[in-house]
C-alpha cells in the first residue's frame, strides 16, 4: 500500500508541476520538468510514460506535454490544497519555507472531507 501511495504522490507532484510550468512557459517538455524538480531527465521520461498510460497527459511528436481533463483536474486540486495549506500554516506563525514544505507533503494525504472542513473553518 505504501508503494501505491508514493506512486500516487509522485504522479500528483508531476501533474502539479506541469500545470505550473504551463502557466509560465509557451510549451512544457520533459527537460523543463526535470529542471524544475531537479530530477534526471530519464526519471521524468519514465514518469511521463506512466502519466500518458493513465490518460493524465498527452505528448506530441515534438515532445510537448499537455494535461488532459483528468490531469488538469488532479493538478488543480493539488495546487489548491498546496496554496491553501501554505497560507493556513503561515497564518499560524510557521515560516514561509517550512509552511510550503509541509503543505507539499500534506496536500497528498489530507482527505477531501478534512480539506473541505478546514476551508469552511477558515472562510467562516
Amino acid at each position: 500500500m505504501a508503494g501505491a501511495y508514493k506512486s500516487n504522490e509522485s504522479a500528483e507532484n508531476y501533474l502539479e508541476t506541469i500545470l505550473l510550468l504551463s502557466r509560465k512557459l509557451p510549451v512544457v517538455r520533459s527537460v523543463d520538468i526535470a529542471n524544475e524538480l531537479n530530477f534526471k531527465k530519464s526519471s521524468v521520461s519514465v514518469a511521463m510514460k506512466n502519466l500518458r498510460t493513465q490518460g493524465h497527459i498527452t505528448v506530441t511528436d515534438a515532445g510537448f506535454i499537455y494535461l488532459t481533463e483528468s490531469g488538469t483536474s488532479i493538478a488543480e486540486m493539488i495546487y489548491e490544497r498546496h496554496e491553501f495549506l501554505t497560507k493556513f500554516l503561515i497564518s499560524l506563525g510557521v515560516s514561509q519555507e517550512v509552511a510550503a514544505e509541509d503543505a507539499c507533503r500534506m496536500e497528498h494525504v489530507i482527505s477531501a472531507e478534512s480539506f473541505a472542513a478546514l476551508k469552511k473553518h477558515m472562510n467562516a
